[in-house]
């Protein structure tokens, strides 16, 4: 079956994939918990996610996988696949172990790993890989096909500017984690991946020049991909003034000229998915004194179907800019950026088993209060947007409602 289809009043999605977000559990509850975070994402249309290493304990043993396994199988709004993280070379020795293990519980286990996740600099739960373990980490995860995620931002740029800072409001993040930063990084895996042939994702990519390297890894035929995050193609630096600690996250929000060369890159294929590194942190967290010391990360998972869907319909649903001239979208592009790319990628092997049929007419206005994610709030506070859930289906009612004579 083709997706999307269209009845007389509703829209047919398959259930949508969001391949990086953070749903705190366990050891950081007082932010979300699997089953508040899972509830946002089945209200967003999202079925499946996969979800980071940086909890506490952080992903980084069998173990450790495996209680997250536990948990999530109490679980039913969502399916969770977890990423393994790698700082050291202890955990990249358990990766491989539970990639080659025979056993059933490590095939099992194994099943719910989509990949390894790495860090090139500090972001939430400090998990930056150990530079000089990097070509291990490309290598291992070449010769066992292990899909790596990396987080591409030069930690010493990142630590340089910081300390040259005299700054102390929430844009200097901008400017302390600045867009060569992020190339840089993407850069540098780039050469590992291809030395060693390794699979790369880009994670949250966020600037024009990172763009343009993916795009130029593709034409060389290395297997590279990347994935954008709704909060880099709908806000901007311009958002500070507005939002405060609200919008800073890792890596941060860009000017204008970045905004553009992503939505480019959705156009011309270069962008393989969007995923929402969905990220909550409580609003008392957010209003530090110091915006520096604000947590980076923000809440993303429910909102990303209606802000596609107000895209794809025509509309814009920043009430403050303007439709970047680069922005084109269609349902289509929404399957292919949310379900198909980050199933293949990833190896999730979902099914359009279960589908959402969406009413495409529907205007709301997203409000944090009404959001289902443990932290109640959204940068996306009093947009109006278009596309709202009327319920899932199965496959055999979605083929009868499309075609009742057949």
């Amino acid at each position: 079956m083709s997706l999307p289809l269209q009845s007389d009043t509703t829209i047919r999605f398959p259930r949508l994939i969001d391949c990086h977000v953070h749903f705190r559990e366990p050891g950081l509850e007082q932010k979300g918990t699997m089953r508040s975070e899972a509830a946002a994402a089945k209200a967003g249309g999202v079925g499946i996610v996969c979800e980071m290493p940086n909890t506490d304990p952080p992903t980084v043993t069998i173990a450790a996988l495996a209680d997250k396994v536990r948990r999530a199988a109490e679980v039913d709004d969502c399916g969770i696949r977890f990423f393994f993280g790698v700082t050291d070379s202890v955990h990249l020795r358990a990766i491989e172990e539970l990639w080659t293990g025979t056993s059933a519980d490590m095939r099992r286990l194994k099943a719910r790993c989509p990949g390894v996740k790495i860090y090139l600099d500090h972001s939430t739960g400090n998990q930056k890989v150990n530079a000089g373990l990097l070509d291990d980490v490309f290598q291992t995860c070449g010769r066992h096909g292990i899909p790596v995620v990396a987080h591409c931002e030069d930690a010493e740029m990142n630590a340089r500017l910081q300390a040259e800072n005299a700054r102390a409001d929430v844009g200097a993040h901008s400017f302390i984690r600045p867009p060569e930063s992020e190339a840089k990084a993407i850069g540098h895996a780039i050469t590992f991946a291809k030395k060693h042939g390794s699979r790369l994702h880009i994670a949250h990519l966020s600037t024009r020049d990172g763009v343009e390297l993916v795009r130029r890894a593709k034409a060389d035929g290395l297997p590279v991909t990347c994935e954008v995050a709704p909060h880099h193609v709908f806000l901007t630096t311009d958002d500070y003034a507005a939002l405060g600690t609200f919008a800073k996250m890792n890596p941060p929000l860009r000017t204008r000229d970045h905004v553009e060369a992503l939505w480019a890159g959705i156009a011309d294929g270069t962008v393989d998915c969007i995923a929402t590194d969905h990220a909550p942190h409580t609003i008392e967290e957010k209003r530090s004194s110091n915006p520096l010391d604000a947590p980076s990360g923000v809440p993303g998972v429910e909102t990303m179907l209606p802000l596609l869907l107000t895209v794809a319909l025509g509309g814009w649903p920043h009430p403050a800019s303007a439709r970047p001239a680069a922005c084109a979208l269609t349902m289509n592009d929404i399957v292919r950026l949310c379900f198909t790319h980050p199933n293949h990628i990833f190896s999730l092997g979902a099914s359009d088993e279960e589908v959402l049929a969406v009413d495409p007419d529907a205007e709301w206005t997203i409000r944090g209060k009404d959001l289902h994610s443990k932290c109640q709030w959204t940068p996306y506070e009093g947009w109006n947007v278009k596309g709202k859930i009327v319920e899932w289906l199965a496959v055999q009612a979605v083929m009868m409602s499309v075609h009742p004579d057949e």
